[in-house]
């Protein structure tokens, strides 16, 4: 691998490019098999570890294999049903669990049991401990609690969950992506038992105040599968080192930790005043993996205001005759 061209994260930050011999040397340092690294044999960011010609340097040659790290999150099986309006139903062996946010649960069959928790299930300390992540959570624009689904009989058991409107559900597999991943406030659908729900602040005061998605976003970190929501289509793109892509605000859904996250004015009085696109973009500055959303609920929730009644719009605003064809035809409320 002599001459390829590799990267680490540190503090979210992507350091390199460097030689695959260098990043051999940092990586001690830097968190060693745990660390993020980014290069030519990768499709992104992945502990060392996993790239099979760093694991037998770290671990040595002729050294017993590195055994696997214990699991500390529940492993659901799950299947996504549907185009447009999707559900995903999780089948849980006995004595897992699933957590969801309120009002998600489409159906569950009779074996499965449900218990609402305040906070994060997965903190284990007392009350003030949890009365913080419940703080948290509030902050990200999600409920106080949190419902739980447990598995307590014999045999497999099943709990659904339906997407909030039109869009797609996305499975993502945190043990594959580094362990942690930012997402947008009001995605979270459910996860398995284990996954860590947090706040991320972003580190520009800027962002918080026009980033559109809030100055807090979700941060999801552990080693199993948590599922969020997508409106319209989704897009999924991996940046390379210093590649910037600039996204309207509402269209992030998630990205890795290592791609910087900015915001930058539109530019010019008639694109402030006449362009549609909002005042601010988000510019995204790889590497890393992003997804983007092609219907933000603010978007849809604005043409369905547009469209009512109240607010001029009505069933025939193509019309020729427009207000005065609503009024002949008694449309006129």
């Amino acid at each position: 691998m002599a001459g390829d061209t590799w990267y680490y994260a540190q503090d979210g930050r992507s350091v390199g490019p460097m030689s695959f011999e260098d990043l051999l040397k940092k990586l001690p340092g830097v968190g060693g098999g745990e660390a993020l690294v980014y290069g030519p044999s990768t499709t992104g960011w992945l502990e060392a570890r996993h790239i099979p010609a760093i694991a037998d340097v770290l671990r040595g040659a002729g050294a017993p294999p590195v055994p696997p790290a214990a699991r500390s999150s529940d492993e659901i099986d799950y299947e996504i049903f549907g185009q447009e309006m999707q559900y995903v139903e999780v089948t849980l062996d006995p004595e897992e669990v699933v957590i969801a946010e309120p009002g998600a649960m489409m159906y569950m069959t009779s074996g499965i049991q449900m218990e609402t928790l305040f906070g994060d299930p997965s903190n284990k300390g007392g009350f003030w401990s949890k009365m913080m992540t419940a703080g948290k959570r509030a902050l990200t624009g999600e409920s106080l609690f949190i419902t739980a689904f447990a598995n307590h009989a014999q045999q497999r058991e099943h709990v659904a969950f339906a997407a909030p409107y039109p869009g797609k559900i996305l499975p993502l597999h945190l043990d594959q992506l580094g362990g942690e991943l930012i997402c947008q406030k009001e995605s979270f659908i459910c996860a398995a038992r284990g996954i860590q729900i947090n706040i991320a602040f972003q580190k520009r005061f800027g962002v918080g105040l026009f980033g559109g998605e809030g100055f807090i976003m979700q941060r999801l970190q552990g080693d199993g599968i948590a599922m969020v929501h997508a409106g319209g289509t989704l897009m999924r793109r991996t940046l390379t080192a210093g590649e910037k892509l600039r996204v309207d605000t509402g269209c992030l859904v998630a990205l890795a930790p290592s791609v910087d996250y900015d915001i930058q004015f539109v530019g010019g009085i008639k694109n402030t005043l006449f362009g549609g696109e909002g005042l601010f973009f988000v510019t995204l500055t790889g590497p890393g993996d992003i997804w983007l959303q092609s219907l933000p609920f603010s978007r849809l929730a604005g043409r369905v205001l547009a469209a009512a009644p109240e607010r001029g719009g009505g069933r025939d605003e193509g019309s020729v005759l427009g207000g005065l064809g609503r009024l002949l035809d008694g449309d006129n409320r």
